[in-house]
């Protein structure tokens, strides 16, 4: 079989660089001389001693002028610069072969929360272990580069042929590598990651910089179904890609063309049957496909980082719909809407809030502040603390939105100055029909009671829910068995409709004492 003068002139050179690359050549030309004068005499000693020499230097100099790897000081893996030229050069090799390589990116999962937990020096102790167990677990000839702070990408020296099934095994075997504790303080730290990969034969653009995009694509993909999650590319995967970066730039026009506003769901005394307030939720109302829900665009909103600008059209219009409503001689108490973490991260909030109530003439609690359970779970005492408190302060009311999903301690009940829980409707579905479903809502509302807590169901859809929360004393009651969320311009004819079905105390007659007798 013949060898093509390509293939020979890389195999050539790798020769070449190996043995010049060794520091033991130097040592070696006293015993190359003493050689070629024992087979050829002084010429070719003479050959030796000075055409040796000379030829290293040449390829010295020659690999002077290219710029060296550049290695990253804390795993020792090669840094992302030159990345797409040398998987370039991998793909060329591989072309002329008749072999395949395949790409994996592999990402740790909260990392955020690490650094923050623990500290960058310890941080780069433990991304100095991560890459020391990939580099175990792969061949030496394969590659490591470090992409970022806590992602590596790793490609395989080029193989006969690979699989999927082949590609998720050893895709799950990385994994598993990264997912062995790692002690920091003598403590032990469990890690996950996620891991996307690509088949140099799947990549749509076959270029190093291709592959890397689908490699990019998959671990993507990964991150949004993570924690450890493990995705290939596919092209089904590239089109929805393309579709979320689509949707992300759609979204934020959306947002600036007012197709985004607030819808108002309304929540209900359980004592009264009155309308004890409203919550604000975001809707899209996009002019070709209608009504767009929530879970179909508040994940591009957030990839766009305009949650901070939704909170405020919500706001906006939650206020405006109060006051309206007041104006119009609607007894509403009050409106709540939802504040993401970044939201209450802002140090500027409690002084924006009190301008936007100010601006609107509404008492501070008329307004009621929606803090998902999670948040003040995971938060200690720093700007999201000191802002809750701040608002409560001010004179908000506070609700914990989604309870029994975040596992916030009765600590951070009492530190957070909460006023209501709004129990989730996981506890509340079918609770009339389940025993555990009713023993869990009898839980969560004896708890309410003994800490002084209002609570509100979520999600509630059907009469027996309805009338089961009420006579079990939970105060208030929201979800579509009640009114779906509508816009601003419905709700008047709503309310009106409520209050005109709801029927009014039965008059009672006082009992009478038994007739005095008259004094003689």
């Amino acid at each position: 079989m013949s060898v093509s003068k390509p293939r020979m002139a890389r195999a050539t050179q790798r020769v070449l660089n190996d043995v010049t690359a060794s520091p033991l050549l130097p040592a070696m030309f006293p015993a190359l001389a003493l050689g070629g004068f024992w087979l050829g005499g002084e010429p070719v000693l003479a050959l030796l001693a000075i055409g040796v020499p000379l030829v290293w230097l040449a390829v010295l100099i020659g690999r002077a002028g290219r710029p060296a790897a550049r290695t990253d000081p804390v795993t020792g893996l090669r840094l992302k610069e030159g990345f797409a030229e040398r998987l370039e050069a991998l793909l060329a090799d591989c072309r002329s072969t008749g072999h395949t390589t395949v790409c994996f990116m592999i990402e740790v999962d909260d990392s955020a929360e690490l650094t923050e937990r623990f500290g960058g020096e310890a941080c780069d102790r433990v991304a100095d272990t991560l890459a020391a167990r990939l580099r175990t677990a792969m061949r030496g000839s394969d590659s490591f580069v470090r992409l970022g702070d806590w992602r590596i990408g790793v490609v395989l020296s080029p193989l006969r042929r690979i699989d999927i099934e082949t590609a998720v095994q050893m895709a799950a075997r990385l994994q598993a590598e990264l997912e062995e504790p790692v002690r920091i303080d003598r403590a032990p730290v469990y890690i996950s990651a996620c891991l996307g990969f690509c088949l140099a034969a799947r990549a749509p653009d076959q270029s190093g910089a291709g592959l890397i995009e689908a490699t990019v694509a998959a671990l993507d993909e990964a991150r949004r179904h993570g924690p450890g999650a493990i995705r290939a590319f596919s092209p089904d995967l590239q089109r929805n890609r393309i579709q979320r970066v689509a949707l992300r730039d759609e979204v934020a026009r959306a947002l600036d063309d007012g197709q985004i506003c607030a819808w108002y769901q309304p929540q209900i005394s359980t004592e009264t049957g009155r309308i004890s307030g409203i919550e604000a939720l975001a809707r899209w109302r996009h002019p070709a496909r209608g009504l767009i829900p929530p879970a179909d665009f508040l994940p591009a909103l957030e990839a766009a980082g305009l949650m901070e600008r939704l909170g405020e059209v919500i706001l906006f219009h939650a206020l405006s719909t109060l006051r309206d409503l007041d104006r119009d001689g609607f007894d509403i108490p009050q409106v709540g809407v939802n504040f993401t973490e970044t939201e209450l991260r802002n140090p500027k909030l409690g002084q924006r809030l009190r301008w936007e109530i100010d601006r609107f003439n509404l008492a501070p609690d008329r307004l009621t502040i929606e803090i998902l359970e999670h948040v003040v779970a995971g938060t200690p005492d720093d700007i999201v603390a000191r802002n809750i408190a701040d608002l409560a302060a001010l004179g908000c009311a506070i609700d914990l939105d989604d309870f029994g999903t975040g596992h916030a301690s009765i600590t951070s009940l009492r530190r957070f100055a909460i006023d209501r829980l709004k129990i989730d409707r996981s506890f509340i579905v079918r609770c009339d029909t389940d025993p555990e479903q009713r023993r869990m809502v009898t839980m969560i509302l004896s708890m309410a009671e003994k800490l002084g807590l209002d609570t509100l169901a979520e999600g509630v859809e059907t009469l027996g829910e309805n009338a089961l929360l009420s006579q079990m004393g939970c105060g208030h009651v929201q979800g579509f068995g009640i009114a779906v969320p509508m816009p601003a311009e419905n709700l008047a004819a709503w309310i009106t409709d409520h209050n005109a079905r709801i029927a009014p105390p039965p008059e009672i007659t006082p009992l009478r004492g038994p007739a005095r007798r008259k004094s003689p």
